[in-house]
């Protein structure tokens, strides 16, 4: 731990007007698990938004999902 010390200790001498640029190499060289936990959360609590709908209205919303998004992502794009 005597390292991180001594990165506080050398942070407390970093000018404020840089402040902001330390902050954001800081944080682009922080692990994503802590986004990631966030987005699982999210993620999860959607489940079970589908459970008051009948088998066939289901797989009519997939069957309607995978034409839609076929029909946009299979595109061909003049760049």
């Amino acid at each position: 731990m005597s390292t991180l010390n001594t990165i506080i200790k050398e942070m407390k001498d970093v000018p404020v007007n840089r402040l902001e640029e330390l902050y954001q190499f800081i944080h682009a060289m922080t692990p994503r698990t802590k986004h990631s936990d966030s987005l699982r959360k999210k993620i999860l609590s959607f489940g079970g938004a589908f459970s008051d709908m009948s088998s066939s209205d289901y797989a009519e919303f997939l069957n309607q999902t995978k034409k839609t998004r076929t029909e946009l992502l299979d595109r061909k794009f003049d760049i």
